[in-house]
């Protein structure tokens, strides 16, 4: 007899933690975006921009474009992102031009999604920016003591 294999289950306390956390993270990266249209933030030989696509009273759209010489299988990733500021939340809404992902899938399914896939999309997403965060430069990321050492004239 065939083992039964129980139907995946969203753990949504898992997903909404991951996704509060991707907001605060983006907002340390982009802290302006209310103001400015365009973020770029350089990790290694890789570029990460963050640009705002629509601002509405509750929500910002963002596309998020991860560009990256080292791997041609990586390079060129792209995937739209809600912030929803009154729940402060920030959800992948779309990757790689695939849009209204699913909680769940059977598997297999005709787009090869894994059962996880929303999961799996926000999880990228969070390592990806605690990577900026970690590693990434641009003017705006410097803390104080980094900007005031770079200004100071050599001897």
């Amino acid at each position: 007899m065939k083992p039964s294999r129980g139907h995946y289950k969203v753990d949504l306390i898992d997903l909404h933690s991951l996704c509060e956390a991707n907001y605060v993270r983006l907002l340390r990266l982009f802290p302006d975006y209310e103001q400015c249209n365009e973020r770029c933030i350089v990790v290694g030989a890789a570029r990460v921009m963050l640009t705002v696509t629509e601002r509405c009273r509750y929500t910002t759209n963002l596309r998020l474009q991860h560009v990256s010489p080292l791997a041609s299988q990586l390079s060129g990733i792209e995937l739209d992102m809600r912030l929803y500021h009154d729940a402060r939340m920030a959800e992948v809404v779309g990757f790689q031009s695939h849009t209204h992902v699913q909680g769940r899938y059977r598997y297999p399914n005709n787009h090869m999604y894994a059962r996880d896939e929303k999961r799996q999309q926000n999880g990228y997403v969070a390592d990806l920016l605690a990577f900026c965060l970690a590693e990434g430069q641009a003017p705006d990321l410097m803390t104080f003591d980094e900007a005031s050492k770079n200004s100071e004239p050599s001897s």
